[in-house]
């Protein structure tokens, strides 16, 4: 299921009914079982009460075995938003990090127009690789300061316990540009997507990204965030 989709069931689910409804265990109890294929539904809803007592190693157990309709799809991003940061990477960049890569979909694509490519995951590997791939924490990444021009970082920070020392390591990796994007998304507990942190509003990112020369547009339902690192 494509992003243009699932972000047109949220807004829906988000923006078009009530609270009371919207957030109801037994409303969305259905929705998670066609989601979720009918598979350990109980502990994905009730996700969000563990996960900040997760630890690494269970966070990413729970990751690598999940199985979505969100898992099938080969990319979180959309093409609208691929195709405004590909065009505003600064000209002079040789180098690029894509930190949270999945798959490699988005990385494959910055391979392709001819970058020294590198993404950086929790797991131990991935298939598709045409680039050159770590297993990495985010919140510790294995790379000297400014080692890449541009750092990119694709619908991950939701995800992440330490929001404060992921979006430091990955302002301390890059040397030109750091661009990130997340979706514009209000607060429910019942979410089919895992999503401990929420964005509702630009200024909100912004202000924890906080980049002096930065831009941040909103691309089909998600946040594109492009700023500018101080050499």
């Amino acid at each position: 299921m494509n992003r243009f989709i699932t972000n047109s069931i949220r807004f829906f689910l988000d923006s078009c009914l009530p609270p009371i409804i919207r957030d109801n265990k037994y409303f969305m109890y259905p929705l998670f079982y066609i989601w979720f294929k009918g598979k350990n539904i109980k502990k994905i809803m009730d996700f969000k009460s563990r996960a900040f007592s997760m630890t690494k190693e269970e966070m990413a157990e729970f990751y690598q075995n999940r199985d979505s309709l969100a898992t099938d799809r080969p990319t979180d991003l959309n093409e609208p938003s691929i195709n405004y940061i590909l065009r505003r990477f600064d000209t002079d960049a040789k180098t690029v990090l894509d930190v949270g890569c999945g798959n490699g979909y988005f990385i494959n694509k910055v391979k392709s127009l001819g970058y020294e490519a590198w993404g950086c995951d929790m797991m131990p590997e991935i298939k598709l690789k045409n680039f050159h791939y770590v297993k990495a924490d985010i919140e510790n990444l294995p790379f000297e300061d400014k080692a890449f021009d541009i750092v990119t970082c694709n619908h991950t920070l939701e995800h992440i316990v330490n929001l404060d020392q992921a979006i430091s390591e990955l302002k301390r990796v890059a040397k030109k540009q750091l661009i990130i994007v997340v979706p514009c998304q209000r607060y429910y507990y019942y979410t089919l997507d895992e999503h401990i942190w929420f964005f509702p509003y630009q200024q909100l990112l912004e202000h924890i990204i906080n980049l002096e020369v930065f831009t941040c547009q909103k691309i089909w339902g998600d946040w594109v965030y492009i700023g500018r690192i101080k050499s």
